[in-house]
């Protein structure tokens, strides 16, 4: 157990923290402090965990309660990246979590992992979004890189001091990554990257880039991976997008131009970088679901809170019978993405065959269920969940993307299909 996961402060208390819920009342806002236990009960997020990874769960979900809670809505209206919180979650280990322990990192299970990012994202799916492709980064680093590669960069990536993001997809190669045209050209002691990168999470502002770029043949095969640092000549960024949701981390297009990376960048073998992206992609893809599992969790719990004090025709909406098979139904397809995406990650922990289908199933199921959670319990708050002073709008936005990203849930059912006519 990697001490810096429980180093708990008063800050950092075990459990539920009190949690500001807003509710209008007529012609006022009214704030009502509540506390929600959902141990023991049909949306119960530690059952079947182990002490320890209960424990992992406890010191995400508290500081997501007191650290990103309560500042979700500024971040995604300012569309600020908060660094400050960043650095903070890394000093309980979130910056490297299954980072190998030399360099410093937790030297998690990817199954621990996707507990701690479902208990962030309850906080701010946003933010936990970039913190998981920032992990991945330095997982790819860290499992890919030589020692002078992962000593140079992981302890600066491990504590946040440094930010990474990833680059793959291209204005043209989105699903279909294995014909990206960016193209990486040896030079002397320097490759030479010339292309460009669309929706990179953190563009502009991550110190770190993971650039996947062609040094071979037209396909899977020709190519090859490469560590960008943000000074580096020729490298520069497209405008800051404007997007429905994920607002706390900015996107922009990665522009390569003659862009000079010295050779001892070049992470690997040439012609490794697909395998490196497809292996990442993996776990990528639990991540992404786990994410969406904790805003599914943080929205069926503010509509038990909503429906348990308004009232409609001097009823509480909790108990009309609409509502609860409503929630009920929210609470059975929780459980089940949650299952899935945990059966996932303990094949992927186990490095069974299996694994790659197994995530796509995990991920292409839980973020439809998991979004349609959202949406659900928007509707659950009526109209006052599509004003932007309730989270739960914000849940629903932040998540939309998971069935986009990391490969499109249609991708993801291909992936599967494809494993099933094999055994025909």
């Amino acid at each position: 157990m990697h001490p810096a996961l429980l180093r708990k402060t008063a800050l950092y208390v075990a459990g539920r923290a009190l949690r500001h819920v807003p509710i209008r009342g007529p012609g006022q806002l009214a704030m009502v402090t509540r506390s929600l236990s959902t141990e023991g009960s049909p949306i119960d997020v530690g059952i079947g965990l182990t002490e320890e990874q209960r424990e992992y769960m406890s010191v995400a979900r508290s500081f997501a309660d007191n650290e990103m809670a309560p500042k979700m809505l500024e971040w995604d209206e300012q569309e600020m990246l908060p660094v400050d919180v960043l650095r903070k979650g890394a000093e309980l280990g979130f910056g490297g979590i299954y980072v190998s322990e030399d360099v410093g990192g937790s030297a998690l299970g990817r199954l621990e992992t996707s507990i701690i990012f479902e208990a962030l994202s309850t906080g701010c799916v946003s933010t936990t979004a970039y913190i998981s492709i920032h992990n991945m980064c330095a997982w790819m680093i860290d499992t890919f890189g030589n020692s002078e590669q992962r000593h140079k960069y992981l302890p600066g990536l491990v504590s946040m001091e440094q930010l990474a993001s990833y680059c793959l997809t291209e204005p043209g190669a989105g699903s279909d990554a294995g014909s990206l045209t960016t193209t990486a050209v040896r030079k002397g002691d320097h490759y030479v990257l010339n292309g460009s990168k669309a929706f990179i999470s953190g563009g502009g502002n991550s110190d770190i880039y993971v650039i996947m770029a062609r040094t071979g043949a037209p396909g899977p095969k020709g190519i090859s991976a490469y560590i960008v640092e943000k000074d580096t000549p020729g490298l520069s960024f497209g405008k800051k997008e404007k997007k429905v949701g994920w607002n706390s981390q900015p996107t922009r297009a990665v522009i390569l131009e003659d862009c000079l990376v010295p050779a001892q960048n070049l992470l690997g073998a040439e012609g490794e970088g697909f395998k490196f992206a497809m292996k990442g992609l993996d776990g990528g893809r639990i991540n992404i679901a786990s994410c969406s599992l904790g805003a599914a969790q943080a929205s069926i719990e503010a509509a038990l809170e909503h429906t348990a004090v308004r009232k409609q025709f001097n009823t509480l909406l909790n108990q009309f019978q609409h509502t609860q098979f409503k929630l009920a139904d929210m609470a059975a397809n929780l459980n089940a993405s949650r299952l899935m995406v945990r059966q996932a990650a303990r094949l992927l922990d186990d490095g069974s065959p299996q694994a790659t289908a197994f995530c796509a199933m995990a991920k292409m199921y839980a973020t439809d269920q998991c979004f349609e959670i959202c949406n659900q319990a928007l509707q659950l708050h009526g109209g006052y969940g599509y004003l932007k002073d309730y989270r739960v709008q914000q849940w629903m936005r932040d998540s939309r993307v998971h069935q986009i990203l990391e490969g499109t849930n249609e991708v993801m059912k291909m992936i599967v299909s494809r494993e099933l006519t094999r055994l025909a």
